[in-house]
């Protein structure tokens, strides 16, 4: 009996030891945009919505804000949008931390740059 237990103490810490792994987690790409690149609404910002699908959910009869081509800005700015303070705005914070729909690096960049340049509707 205290064979059989020697072997199944043994052979469950060796089974313990080699099935615990941990993945890497890759590091997530910051993406500086330059200082004095002005960012703007209609160029840069909306669409984004277009290419991540964002008014299938964020639409007229759908989850707030409406998302909508041209009535975007509204429904962000200043309900979602703190100008001058990304870390601060919904908007920004929903796709940064909560990594909402995967959005890349360059477009949180983007959109982090614009909020805190002011949010202007250019």
């Amino acid at each position: 009996m205290k064979k059989l237990l020697k072997i199944v103490l043994v052979s469950s810490i060796t089974l313990l030891f080699f099935s615990c792994y941990y993945d890497e987690f890759p590091e997530k790409v910051v993406v500086e945009i330059p200082t004095d690149q002005v960012i703007s609404f209609s160029s840069d910002i909306t669409p984004i919505f277009v290419s991540y699908n964002c008014t299938q959910c964020h639409n007229a009869s759908g989850q707030n804000p409406n998302l909508t081509a041209g009535g975007e800005y509204a429904a962000l700015v200043p309900a979602y949008v703190n100008a001058g303070n990304a870390n601060g705005s919904k908007f920004y914070t929903m796709l940064a931390i909560n990594d909402h729909r995967n959005v890349d690096a360059e477009s949180l960049a983007l959109i982090k740059k614009w909020i805190d340049d002011g949010a202007e509707n250019n």
